[in-house]
C-alpha cells in the first residue's frame, strides 16, 4: 500500500479539482474517495501528484457523462453548490466565480478539464495531454477555445472590497422592501436573476433578465409575505462573489451572490435547494457554538 501521507498531501488540491469540475463539493468528495481506493490498491507510483491529478481528472470525465443527463432533468436553473468562504476547503478561491464556473457548464467536459488543468492548477501541456489522453495540439485547441470562452465572463476589474460591501448591504435592504427606486440605482439595465429550489422549494424555473422585471419580483414578493420579510443571517464571500445567506420571506434559507460590474449588480444567484445549503447550514451552526462558548 502507498503512502496515506503522500494522499492527504494532495487531498485538498484534489477536492478543489473536483469541486471545480463538478460544481458539488459532495460529488467531489466522493470522487477523491475513489481515487484514495485507487491509490491504496497502486503500487510503484513514481510521480503522486501527477498520477492522482490524472486518476481524478478521468474520474470527473467518466462522472461528467452521468451528471449531463441528470442536468438535462434538473428542475429550474441549475448553480453549483455554494460554498462560504469559511467554509472552504484549502481557501477554493482561486479566481474562479460562480459566474465563470456557470460558464464552464456550457464547455464539454475535455475543454473543462484542459482549461481547469493548464490555466487554473497550473499543469503543463504534456502532462494535460496524457491525463486526457489526447495530443498536446489538440489540448492547445481544447484549452484555448474554453480560455476565450471563459475570457467573455470574466469581470474587467476587481470590485474594491469596501464597495462590494456597500453594494451588498444596500441591495439586501432594497430586495426585502422591494424598494423600486433603490434597485434601480443598484442594479444593472440588463441584470440577470438565477434562481435554484432543484424542485424541492420554490424558485424560478427560467432566469429573470432586466431590471424592470426584477422590480416587479422583489415588489411582489414583498407584498406576498408582509409579515415576513427576509431575515439577514450573514454577509459571506460566496464562491468568491459578495453575498449573504438570509431567510427569504416564507421562511426558506437561500444564499445570494452578486455579480458586481462597474458599480452595479450584473446577476443575481440564488440558491435555495435545500440539498445544496447542507454545508452553509453546518458552517452556520459552527459559528453559532463558537460564539457560544
Amino acid at each position: 500500500m502507498l503512502d496515506a501521507a503522500l494522499f492527504e498531501a494532495e487531498r485538498s488540491r484534489l477536492l478543489r479539482l473536483a469541486y471545480r469540475m463538478t460544481g458539488s463539493l459532495a460529488e467531489a468528495e466522493d470522487l477523491v474517495q475513489d481515487a484514495w481506493l485507487r491509490w491504496s490498491r497502486a503500487k510503484g507510483v513514481d510521480v503522486p501528484a501527477a498520477w492522482l491529478t490524472q486518476v481524478v481528472t478521468r474520474l470527473c470525465l467518466d462522472h461528467l457523462k452521468s451528471a449531463r443527463v441528470r442536468r438535462e432533468t434538473y428542475v429550474g436553473a441549475w448553480l453549483p453548490e455554494p460554498l462560504l468562504g469559511t467554509t472552504e476547503p484549502d481557501d477554493l478561491a482561486d479566481g474562479l466565480t460562480v459566474t465563470l464556473m456557470l460558464a464552464m457548464e456550457r464547455l464539454s467536459p475535455l475543454e473543462r478539464a484542459a482549461f481547469l488543468l493548464h490555466d487554473i492548477f497550473d499543469v503543463g501541456l504534456p502532462e494535460v495531454a496524457k491525463t486526457l489522453d489526447r495530443a498536446p495540439a489538440t489540448v492547445r485547441q481544447l484549452a484555448s477555445r474554453a480560455r476565450r470562452h471563459v475570457a467573455e465572463a470574466r469581470p474587467r476589474y476587481r470590485v474594491d472590497a469596501k464597495e462590494a460591501a456597500r453594494i451588498t448591504s444596500a441591495f439586501f435592504a432594497a430586495s426585502r422592501d422591494g424598494d423600486p427606486r433603490a434597485l434601480s440605482d443598484l442594479l444593472a439595465e440588463d441584470v440577470a436573476i438565477h434562481s435554484d429550489g432543484g424542485g424541492r422549494v420554490p424558485a424560478f424555473h427560467n432566469v429573470i433578465r432586466g431590471l424592470a422585471k426584477a422590480q416587479r419580483l422583489f415588489a411582489g414578493l414583498r407584498r406576498k409575505y408582509p409579515d415576513e420579510p427576509a431575515e439577514l443571517i450573514r454577509f459571506a464571500s460566496i464562491d468568491g462573489l459578495p453575498g449573504y445567506v438570509s431567510r427569504a420571506g416564507g421562511g426558506v434559507l437561500q444564499t445570494t451572490a452578486l455579480d458586481i460590474r462597474d458599480g452595479r449588480i450584473a446577476a443575481i444567484y440564488i440558491v435555495r435547494n435545500p440539498d445544496k445549503l447542507i454545508r452553509v447550514i453546518t458552517a452556520l451552526q459552527a459559528g453559532q457554538a463558537a460564539a457560544r462558548g
